[in-house]
This record gives structure tokens, sequence and C-alpha cells, in this order.
């Protein structure tokens, strides 16, 4: 007799006295060994995660005292140098106070015939007046020297940055967005109570609807999701092998797939494409898998990145799906802060503005997965005074139809619009173009 559980099967003595043919025994047997040899292999890789994690994090910590001695070394340096040049100052002065002018460069010249000029006046002070400008002028070259070298350091750190993640890190600030006396809320028949409407460049906030209120922000988690991946891995080319765990998450929680299948091993590249475009929750758990080793440390990260942005008091993530929790919540203008950090960093831009993308080929999809952006695809033919850039959708029966969109208007300026507890997806859709409509020129 053989019996079926949830990961593999388990061989009951019994079975040959029931006539259960050799060959079926076998090739449980095979299924068995190929399951355990899968298990295997992601734990070693769960493994491995964890170590480079904690090598990522020792060198965070080595670098700032590493800095911080190298600074110290330049600025003894300098010092020394300076008391060196000093003395050779002071000993320069006495030699050349008896050599013949003639034998002097042209500057060595006119400083000796000051150093007379003053000493003939009476004033004692010309043998000191050409040491401190000696003294002086090396200074100068010295601090020159160390500003270059702070000033290579920096650019040193931020290339090396941006070499080591996905996009790198960016240097931009937080969007930081104000109401004023011309913000207006709702506009025409939009049916979403939840809305915000923020000119990225002026930080103007042109219209907006309980923009404030917490909301679960469902799948538009994954914008962040994708950021956090992107700042902490440096090769989108690398293979990750999806695991039953991963599956069964997605399908327990009822969430849309990419369509990636159990053992199959698929490239990062293919994770961020796959969590954004058709919203897959096994992408996404993939990527925080790849990224921490469990989903439970990835939302750790999360949840630093919003304190980062200035948003942890009134956001706060417990998965990297957008399942609704109650503990997983955010706002309409979280969201627009969060869209406009991860529109900064480049690898993000190109995931969340693809409309159509296909996934490398594998054993399980020789083809490839074809993927798309729904909300880019049925804007694009809408007239939003602009082109809408990037965008991501959302639901949860929380919050209803939801959705984050960034677009540069026919005034090259950027715009950002986020809309929560929509009827339907098309309705949200049009309550982002009749925004587009009414504030773009």
């Amino acid at each position: 007799m053989t019996t079926l559980t949830a990961n593999n099967y388990e061989r009951d003595n019994s079975a040959a006295v029931l006539g259960v043919p050799d060959y079926i025994e076998e090739a449980e047997y095979a299924y068995t060994a190929q399951d355990e040899e899968r298990a295997k292999r992601r734990r070693e890789r769960i493994k491995q995660m964890k170590r480079e994690k904690e090598r990522q994090l020792q060198r965070r910590k080595l670098a700032a005292p590493l800095a911080l001695a190298v600074l110290v070394c330049i600025v003894l340096a300098a010092v020394g140098i300076k008391a060196v040049v000093g003395k050779h100052a002071t000993q320069k002065a006495q030699s050349t106070k008896n050599l013949p002018v003639e034998h002097l460069s042209e500057s060595a010249q006119e400083a000796v015939s000051m150093t007379k000029a003053e000493t003939e006046a009476g004033s004692g002070k010309g043998k000191d007046f050409e040491i401190a400008v000696d003294i002086n002028l090396a200074c100068a070259d010295i601090t020159a020297s160390f500003v270059g070298i702070q000033e290579k350091q920096r650019t040193f750190i931020i290339e090396a940055q941006a070499l080591q993640t996905l996009g790198g890190k960016s240097n931009e600030p937080a969007l930081v967005a104000q109401s004023d006396e011309n913000t207006i809320g709702s506009i025409g028949d939009s049916v979403s109570e939840n809305i915000i409407f923020i000119d990225v460049e002026s930080g103007r906030i042109l219209a907006q609807q309980e923009a404030r209120m917490r909301i679960s922000p469902a799948s538009m988690t994954k914008i962040l999701t994708v950021l956090v991946a992107a700042e902490h891995i440096t090769d989108a080319d690398d293979t990750f092998e999806i695991t039953i765990d991963i599956t069964d998450y997605s399908f327990l929680n009822k969430c849309s797939n990419a369509g990636f299948e159990v053992g199959e091993r698929v490239t990062v590249r293919d994770l961020f494409y796959g969590t954004v475009l058709p919203s897959g929750a096994d992408a996404a758990v993939g990527l925080a898998k790849y990224v921490s080793g469990s989903q439970e440390e990835f939302v750790k990260l999360m949840n630093d990145k919003l304190e980062e942005l200035g948003l942890s008091k009134t956001s706060h993530f417990t998965n990297c799906v957008g399942i609704y929790e109650e503990n997983h919540y955010s706002t309409v203008y979280d969201m627009a802060v969060i869209m406009k950090a991860a529109y900064d960093n480049p690898f993000c831009r190109e995931v969340l503005s693809r409309h159509i993308y296909t996934s490398s080929p594998t054993a399980e999809h020789p083809d490839g997965i074809t993927m798309s952006n729904i909300f880019l695809r049925r804007i694009e033919d809408r007239d939003t005074h602009g082109e809408v850039l990037c965008a991501k959708t959302g639901f949860v029966d929380q919050s209803g139809s939801c959705a984050a969109s960034l677009s540069v208007g026919n005034d090259g300026k950027l715009y950002i619009c986020v809309s929560a507890h929509s009827t339907s997806s098309w309705r949200c859709i049009r309550d982002h173009v009749a925004f587009y409509q009414y504030f773009l020129p």
C-alpha cells in the first residue's frame, strides 16, 4: 500500500503482499529521491544566501570604521607633511640668505627681494614673511590634494555601490509633497474612494481624497518588493529554483502567479518581471527567498526601507506579495512616495515600465512565459496628455481595485497618481485617465 503525503510518497511494507507491481514502487522511490534531492538543493541555496547576507552585513559594519581610519591616516599624513615643509622652508630661508640672487629661481628672487626690503625697512619680519609664504603655499597644496582625495573617495564609493546592486542605490531624496489652497478633492465621475495626484517637480498635491487614510495596499506592495530586491541583488542573470513551498504559499492564499513550476530554474531577472507584470506571488516570494533566505527576513528589509523613506509611522508590511493582513497597511500618499523611489532606480524603472516581457526559456517552458502589464496595455491607447511610464495594480476585497502610476506629461514634468477602493480594474484606470486629462496640459 502506498500513501501520498503533501511533499512525498511513503512506502508501506505490505505493498508486496497486496500485489503492487515493482515498477510502481520503483517510480515512487525515484520521485522520492528526486524530491529529497530538490529539498537538499533548496536548503543549500538558503544557507548560501544567509552566508552571503551575513558577509554583506559584515562588509557594511566594517565600511564606516575603515573609512574613518583612512581619513585619520590622511589627516596625520597631511600634518606630518606640513611639519616637514615648514622645516624645509626654514632651512631654505636660511640657506638662500647668503646665496647670490642670480642662482635662485624667479619666484625665489622676488621673495628674497621682498625679504631684504622688509629687513632694510627695519620691520624685522622679512624672514618670517618668507617662511610663512612657503608654509601657506605648501599647506594650500596639501589641502587641495586632501579635498581631491575625499572627492575621489566619494565618487569611488558611489560607483562601487552602483556596480554592486541592480541600478545602484539612488541619491535622490524621498518625495515630499504638500497640499495648498489650490488642492482639490475628487473630480468628475471618479469612483475611487482614496486618491492622490502629485506634481513631482514642485512637490504639490494637486488633488487628494482620503489620501492619508490607512488602506491595504494589495499588490501595490510589490513596488517596494522589487525596489528592496534591486538594492540587494548584484546579478540579474543568476538563477533560482522555484520550490514547492513557494507554489503552495501562492495556492493557499489564492494569489495570481507568473506561472513558474516547481523545480524550474529561472533567472532573477524573470523573477522581477514576474513580480510586476502578471503580479506573480511565486515570483515575489522567489525574490524574497533569493535575497534573504525567507520571506520573513526580507520583510524586515522592506520595513527598513519604509523607515528610510520616512514612512514607518504610516506604513508597515508583513509580506512581500500584498496579501491582506491586519498589520499590512499603507496609504495612497505613501504608495506615491514608494513609486517615486522605485522610479529613481533605473532597473526598477525598466521593470515597472515594461508592457510585455517573455521569460528566459527553461526545460519546463522552452519558449518562455509571455507576461503583460495590464494597466499599461489598457491605458496606452488613452489620451493622458502625456505618457504613463510606470504602473502597478492591486486588488484585495478590503481595498477594492487600486493602482499606482507615474506619467510624464506633455510639459515634460512627472506626475504620480495613486488610487484605491475603486469598483473595478477598468474604473480604476478610467480614474487615472481622468486625473491626467484634468491636470496635464
